[in-house]
């Protein structure tokens, strides 16, 4: 069951992206922004771990968990911290993830060759 409840919820994500991209003019650039804000703003309302609770790795994976993720650092740093944690809990809670992203990039152009478009 818990497979289904990460695909219900991954795919409701990804169809709402679609949409965005089917039915507007925004790049795919800035709708990952809009992703990104958008799970800042949910985990703020409290709404977003709710829908993480239900969809766990469905909700986790997609760029709106990388905002949820984001804002649990920078509330969990403020309370611990005071206001110099709005600067330090969003890097902390995205250090592995960022890292990741970049070592694996980076190996990829390694091994693919890519090519700079003109």
């Amino acid at each position: 069951m818990e497979y289904i409840r990460a695909f219900l919820v991954g795919g409701i994500i990804c169809i709402l992206v679609q949409i965005l991209m089917d039915h507007t003019t925004l790049q795919p650039g800035r709708i990952m922004v809009l992703l990104v804000i958008a799970g800042v703003i949910l985990g703020a309302l409290g709404i977003y771990k709710r829908i993480e609770e239900f969809g766990g790795c469905g909700a986790t994976v997609p760029l709106s968990g990388f905002g949820f993720s984001l804002w649990k650092g920078m509330k969990e740093a403020v309370d611990n911290h005071g206001f110099l944690g709005l600067f330090e809990g969003g890097f902390t809670a995205a250090a592995v993830g960022t890292s990741a992203a970049l070592i694996f990039s980076y190996l990829a152009s390694l091994i693919f060759q890519p090519k700079i478009k003109k």
